[in-house]
């Protein structure tokens, strides 16, 4: 299986919390890009966020994110080197 656009779409918005905390979540607006939002709601269909248009990460999305992130920081420093 490859990444499609979708799950890119996913991963993207899942670098966007901030997993310092676990007190600031994220607010996707109903005029935001069309992408952000479905993958807003697939996030939540997946039990991943609290709420259709963001919210905070559950203990699994927070497990997700973490991955997410610490897989762009291992690209980055790959492509860097």
């Amino acid at each position: 299986m490859r990444y499609n656009q979708a799950l890119l779409d996913e991963l993207n918005l899942l670098l966007h919390f901030d997993l310092d905390t676990t007190q600031q979540g994220i607010k996707v607006h109903h005029d935001a890009d069309p992408a952000l939002i479905g993958a807003a709601q697939r996030l939540y269909d997946k039990g991943l966020i609290t709420l259709h248009d963001g919210g905070y990460l559950t203990d699994l999305g927070r497990e997700a994110a973490e991955h997410a992130q610490g897989m762009l920081g291992l690209l980055k420093e790959t492509t860097a080197a």
